[in-house]
C-alpha cells in the first residue's frame, strides 16, 4: 500500500484508494502532527475532532446569531457567506450549519423548519405516486452545453410549476441561469399545452442568443417541450428522476418565494 511517508504524492495515493484527490490531501493537512502524517496520530486527532462537537454547540454567540438569521429567511450559504464578507470574528461554513440541523440536536430544536424545504432529513424521499411512462424524446442533462453547466453565457434557463394549497393556484417560474433573473406568471392550468404557451409568451422577445436551453423536471405540465424547439428555438433539457438538485437554483428560489407569496395571500 502506497503511503505518503513513503514518498508517494496524495493523487498516487487517491487513484490507488479509489478517492478523490482533494480528500486525501485534507485529510493529509488536518490530521497531520509535528512528526508528519501518522495513522495512529491521524485517528487520535480525527477522534479529539469529533468528540468536541460542533462549533455552533460550543459557541453560543454563533449559535444565536445563526438561529436569529435563518428565522429571518436566510440560507445557510447567505449566513456563512455573509460572516467571511464583513470578516466576523465567528466563522462556520454551510456545511457545517447544514450538518447541525439534521443532527439529532437540530432535529430537536426543529431548526430543520427554518430551511426553504423545510426537510426533517436530508437525502431522497420516495414519491408516493405511481412513476410516469419514459418519454423517448426527452434530452436528458447531461447532454445540456458545457457552457450552461458552467453559467458562463447569459442564455441557459431553467424552469419550473410551483403549486399552492388551492388548485387553481400555479405559478410558472422561470430563471435564468447565470444572472438569476426571474419570470413568473400565474397559470389558470397545468396542462401541457397552457406551461408551452406560456413560456414561449415568457421568452419570444428576447434576443435569439438570450433563449438557447432551459431546463426542467420530469413533470407532465413540460410535455409539449418541442414546441418551444419549433417555435422560439429554445431546446429543452430533463433532470433524472428524483434528481431536483440538478435544478439546484430554480429549487432554491422557488423555496425562497413560496413563503413572500403565502404572506400576501
Amino acid at each position: 500500500m502506497q503511503s505518503s511517508a513513503q514518498g508517494f504524492s496524495a493523487g498516487m495515493i487517491a487513484k490507488q484508494l479509489k478517492r478523490s484527490c482533494s480528500t486525501i490531501s485534507r485529510e493529509l493537512q488536518r490530521n497531520r502532527s509535528a512528526s508528519g502524517y501518522l495513522p495512529d496520530t491521524a485517528n487520535r486527532i480525527a477522534w479529539a475532532r469529533k468528540l468536541r462537537g460542533s462549533s455552533l454547540e460550543r459557541s453560543s454567540q454563533l449559535k444565536d446569531l445563526v438561529k436569529a438569521q435563518l428565522g429571518m429567511g436566510w440560507t445557510p450559504e447567505q449566513i456563512s457567506g455573509r460572516l467571511q464578507l464583513t470578516q466576523s470574528d465567528h466563522r462556520i461554513s454551510a456545511e457545517s450549519i447544514y450538518r447541525f440541523i439534521y443532527s439529532a440536536a437540530g432535529r430537536k430544536l426543529g431548526w430543520h423548519r427554518y430551511l426553504t424545504q423545510k426537510k426533517a432529513k436530508r437525502g431522497y424521499r420516495a414519491k408516493k405516486r405511481r412513476e410516469q411512462a419514459k418519454n423517448s424524446d426527452k434530452l436528458p442533462i447531461w447532454l445540456r452545453p458545457t457552457k450552461a453547466h458552467l453559467r458562463s453565457e447569459i442564455e441557459h434557463w431553467e424552469g419550473d410549476c410551483m403549486l399552492f394549497r388551492k388548485q387553481n393556484d400555479i405559478l410558472l417560474t422561470l430563471q435564468e441561469r447565470r444572472t438569476r433573473v426571474w419570470l413568473m406568471q400565474k397559470l389558470p392550468r397545468r396542462d401541457a399545452e397552457t406551461t408551452a404557451n406560456s413560456i414561449i409568451d415568457q421568452l419570444e422577445n428576447l434576443p435569439p442568443k438570450a433563449r438557447k436551453t432551459i431546463t426542467f423536471d420530469n413533470g407532465s405540465e413540460f410535455a409539449k417541450h418541442s414546441k418551444l424547439t419549433d417555435e422560439i428555438g429554445l431546446r429543452a433539457f430533463f433532470c433524472e428522476p428524483h434528481s431536483p438538485w440538478q435544478r439546484g437554483s430554480i429549487e432554491n428560489g422557488n423555496g425562497r418565494v413560496t413563503p413572500r407569496l403565502a404572506k400576501k395571500s
